[in-house]
């Protein structure tokens, strides 16, 4: 009697433990199937292995999902208007772990990581006030329209995961050497048919994806906050004036400067670009309407510095007067020439209690009269090739005046 009345006690926990198992098990499978990867991946011990040492310091997944919360329905939405895959988010987690200032030893940056050449190719762009690598929605726009196409060149959504970490090329040559596109042969570990960087990509965006979308193990975990979160928050973009000051902005809505850097890690300087047509930034969308309530255009000549140009100055001297590239006033004051005349007002985009000295901060160098490349790496102890990588620079030339940075 004893005996029956612990089994039935126990039956409806053996039950309810069967269906989560169940149940999540499903889960995995319609997530490998969003990859075209065959159920048995489930067991690859590489993968599981990988699974484990993540889940060991499972701190660092969510301290990154975290951080990433407010812009992942975002990057979720952007990439099911370009018909790929949700899941393709966990790329981007491999790519960066979610840092919008990634930046890698071979000049590729941003969340999906792009090198310069190949941002350009899908219109995204990299001058002196943006580098939109780093732009949260047109950057995963970016990285949505190569997917797809990778996606449409080889058929199946893992191997444009693996084409996008080793490129079309080497894919294709390795598909036909293994001739097989089947992916348990492309990662066979003797053959090597493909890198072993790629090979432990596609294992890697599997496995965070695999953890990410384990939704009982943040039910008994310290993170079940984060299962709704994500989905409670997303950003705005708003189309601001030329020249428009961030910390402006900030102040209107009510939202920390930090935040909103944090949301707009593309613009280079805490300033709209000077364009004529302005230039879109992102807002948590709960500021939305406080941005339409309280936002108003304002004269920049109300919150940036005055100079009164005197004789004998020119921009290159201006600029170093105000840690400001002579490129930059020149922008913002609509200056066709270099040439001055003695009174003429230009606008200097930096705060008006901001006190005037010379801009050496550890983050960045203004270029002096007798400066080099050389010079300045080794006063700095950073490499020249550094150098020319941080500020796209092909060969030696530096003009006084230019702003450098040293550091990401």
């Amino acid at each position: 009697m004893i005996k029956y009345y612990i089994v039935t006690l126990c039956f409806p926990f053996l039950l309810l433990a069967n269906l989560t198992y169940e149940s999540n098990y499903n889960k995995e499978l319609a997530l490998l199937d969003s990859f075209d990867i065959e159920p048995s991946f489930l067991y690859d011990p590489i993968m599981n292995k990988m699974k484990s040492k993540i889940l060991a310091r499972d701190k660092h997944f969510f301290k990154a999902m975290e951080d990433a919360y407010l812009f992942i329905p975002a990057i979720k939405s952007t990439l099911s208007k370009y018909n790929v895959p949700q899941e393709f988010l966990y790329l981007a987690m491999a790519e960066s772990n979610f840092h919008t200032k990634a930046y890698s030893s071979k000049r590729a940056a941003g969340l999906w990581q792009f090198m310069p050449a190949t941002g350009k190719l899908f219109h995204l762009k990299i001058d002196e006030y943006v580098d939109e690598r780093r732009d949260l929605i047109k950057s995963t726009e970016a990285a949505a329209k190569y997917l797809s196409a990778l996606h449409e060149k080889f058929g199946k959504w893992y191997l444009a995961a693996i084409a996008y970490n080793c490129g079309g090329g080497a894919l294709r040559r390795a598909i036909r050497k293994a001739k097989s596109d089947d992916l348990s042969v492309l990662l066979d570990e003797k053959k090597h048919y493909i890198p072993r960087e790629s090979r432990y990509y596609i294992r890697k965006i599997v496995a965070l994806a695999l953890i990410g979308s384990d939704e009982q193990y943040l039910l008994h975990s310290e993170y079940e906050y984060l299962l709704n979160r994500a989905n409670a928050y997303s950003i705005a973009t708003v189309k601001l004036p030329r020249g428009e000051s961030l910390t402006r902005l900030s102040k209107l809505i009510n939202i920390p400067l930090k935040d909103l850097k944090k949301l707009n890690r593309h613009l280079k300087y805490d300033f709209v670009p000077p364009y004529s047509k302005g230039y879109d930034i992102y807002i948590p969308y709960i500021k939305l309407a406080e941005f339409r309530q309280k936002y108003y255009k304002a004269s920049m000549q109300n919150f940036y510095k005055i100079h009164v140009v005197r004789s004998g100055e020119n921009l290159s001297m201006i600029g170093r007067r105000y840690g400001v590239s002579y490129k930059v006033i020149k922008d913002f004051n609509k200056l066709r020439t270099n040439l001055l005349r003695i009174k003429q007002k230009l606008i200097i985009p930096i705060t008006k209690n901001t006190k005037q000295k010379k801009f050496h901060t550890k983050h960045y160098y203004m270029v002096k009269k007798g400066d080099s490349l050389e010079s300045i790496a080794r006063s700095h102890k950073i490499s020249v090739k550094n150098l020319r990588a941080q500020n796209n620079i092909k060969g030696s030339l530096i003009r006084v005046g230019e702003r450098l940075k040293l550091y990401e």
